[in-house]
């Protein structure tokens, strides 16, 4: 390939001189000194834009980077708009373990701040759940977590967040995300620290924020005593994230045992014992496994490093010597079926998962009177259907629960994302209340599936990094949108398409995600990323009850020829 060497020089040459990290302005210099331009390309190419809900990107120096500069450009755009938006605009920040989490967080306050804008500022990390609950207990204009969630060490990035503790949705993210991708270098502010604090622009958030939170998760479980008066032991790893701090304290307050991974305990942004800090990914969660089977723990859970996901193990029979890791969908059914049997409110419950969610969730739900809505994936979507029972919808139905496969959960109206650290109880508690029936979690899992029939998911993710990758995959989603009904895909006949980019008659927004319904009862949803770059397949597949042992016995070779004919 061939570079612009003119345009790349020029590109990186401006970038020095507005960038204030010495590591990431030697990256930059050293390939400029030595003329690799193919590294320099993929560094500028392009910028880092505002996207869904804020950018995430590689660390590192250059403008299609997450790096001091990146992020007060974005910052400045968002002060913008918030003084376009409110008199006295004021913003809470938080961060979690990652590579230069701390320092985003404190150049965002300062630009915020000599924008006139008045700063909350955490002073030690925290999950996002309780970044969400900040925003509203403080009644901010906005929130900032900086966070790259499960991503490798080597990325970070920026969430901002509206006045109702939910990321930002239109029109605030598309009109946030033009303000910041315009934004020039010379039109960026910033100011001291010293001065910030001085003027009373930045401030510590206080404590009564942590309280009041803690006081929220214990009061909305249903059988608080159940739990203290069990004898459930956890092991728990925080995956060197924010979450060990809130809920240890929450398992301590309730009178739960636990044990954690020393090694994975204090935060650490590089994650040395694991490759992939994501407790969907099974070689994260193998040294609190180790430690479940040496202490003979009755539940394993992980949280990720901003504690939105969680993940979880249960042991397969009465020894522990073997634990079986749940999949998100698993999880998600196991909750929605818990919530839905022990709610007690006479509104109706109200379930929100995302479309790539197993539809067993919406069987459960829909079979014990509640309402299930599918909403696009990305926690803001469900945040906005919670949103909707604020208004007159409220009056007769209330929010239950909100899912999505990635192992992100939400049983509390207080937070507007995802929360690991309240989830964390509600699985203690929905262990206790099943183990009080004399039920393990396994059992219950396969009453719902005698009760509703068998559903199992994959999902195939394909990394494609940098320009190639980004260009590779929009042929990849071409090339599925020029499929049409009647062929075949997959050794299967296609019997309808929802290509969501194309106005229809639902409720779900434009958004680039084909799915495909096959003969059999067979589904496939493609989809990029809308935080990593990557393209991800979901696989679903369903059948009677009575039929699971001949499905299953096919299932694997089933899904390697979808697998063979997607890639």
């Amino acid at each position: 390939m061939r570079y612009n060497e003119k345009d790349l020089k020029q590109k990186a040459t401006l970038y020095l001189e507005v960038e204030s990290d010495e590591r990431f302005k030697a990256e930059v210099q050293e390939e400029l000194e030595g003329g690799q331009w193919g590294e320099l390309y993929e560094r500028f190419y392009t910028t880092l834009s505002f996207g869904t809900a804020g950018i995430r990107g590689l660390l590192g120096g250059g403008t299609n980077r997450m790096n001091p500069f990146m992020v007060r450009k974005v910052t400045q755009g968002l002060a913008e708009y918030l003084k376009s938006q409110s008199e006295h605009p004021s913003v809470v920040i938080g961060y979690d373990s990652r590579h230069y989490s701390d320092i985003f967080a404190k150049e965002a306050a300062l630009v915020l701040a000599a924008n006139g804008i008045s700063v909350y500022l955490f002073p030690e990390l925290r999950p996002v759940p309780m970044i969400s609950y900040a925003v509203r207990f403080l009644k901010t204009t906005a929130g900032i977590a900086i966070t790259a969630s499960h991503n490798p060490a080597a990325y970070n990035g920026f969430k901002a967040y509206w006045r109702d503790g939910a990321q930002v949705t239109p029109p605030h993210d598309f009109q946030i995300a033009d303000r910041a991708n315009a934004v020039q270098p010379k039109q960026i502010r910033t100011m001291s620290e010293e001065k910030a604090r001085s003027n009373g622009l930045l401030i510590r958030v206080p404590d009564k924020v942590d309280e009041s939170y803690y006081s929220e998760v214990v009061q909305s479980l249903r059988s608080a005593d159940l739990i203290t008066k069990s004898s459930v032991l956890v092991a728990y790893t925080p995956l060197h994230g924010s979450g060990f701090v809130p809920v240890t304290r929450l398992f301590d307050e309730l009178g739960i045992q636990w044990v954690t991974v020393k090694e994975q305990e204090e935060p650490d942004g590089s994650f040395p014992t694991v490759s992939l800090p994501n407790p969907e990914d099974h070689q994260a969660m193998a040294l609190v496994l180790a430690l479940a089977k040496e202490k003979k723990a009755d539940l394993v859970l992980g949280t990720d490093p901003d504690a939105d996901r969680l993940g979880l193990a249960i042991p397969i029979d009465e020894t522990k010597e073997e634990y079986q890791l749940l999949t998100g969908n698993e999880i998600a059914t196991l909750l929605a079926d818990f919530l839905m049997i022990t709610q007690t409110q006479s509104k109706q419950p109200v379930v929100v998962k995302s479309i790539v969610t197993t539809n067993l969730v919406k069987a459960i739900v829909e079979q014990r009177g509640g309402v299930c809505k599918d909403v696009l994936t990305g926690f803001k979507y469900i945040a906005n259907e919670m949103a909707l029972l604020e208004g007159p919808k409220g009056e007769e139905q209330y929010f239950l629960f909100g899912c999505e496969e990635s192992y992100g959960f939400l049983t509390i109206d207080a937070v507007r994302d995802k929360d690991a650290v309240s989830t964390a109880l509600v699985v203690v508690e929905m262990l206790t209340y099943w183990k009080e029936e004399g039920k393990t979690l396994i059992d219950r899992l396969g009453e719902i599936y005698d009760e509703f029939g068998y559903y199992t998911e994959r999902v195939i993710s394909v990394d494609l990094e940098g320009a190639a990758g980004k260009a590779r995959i929009a042929e990849i989603m071409s090339s599925f949108r020029s499929l049409t009904e009647g062929k075949s895909l997959a050794g299967r006949t296609i019997l309808r398409i929802e290509d969501l980019l194309v106005a229809s008659d639902g409720d779900l927004p434009p958004s680039d995600v084909v799915i495909f319904h096959l003969e059999g009862g067979e589904r496939i949803i493609v989809r990029p990323s809308g935080t990593e770059p990557k393209i991800k397949y979901y696989l679903f597949f369903s059948t009677a009850s009575e039929n699971r042992p001949a499905f299953e016995a096919h299932l694997e070779e089933r899904i390697g020829e979808i697998q063979e004919a997607l890639l």
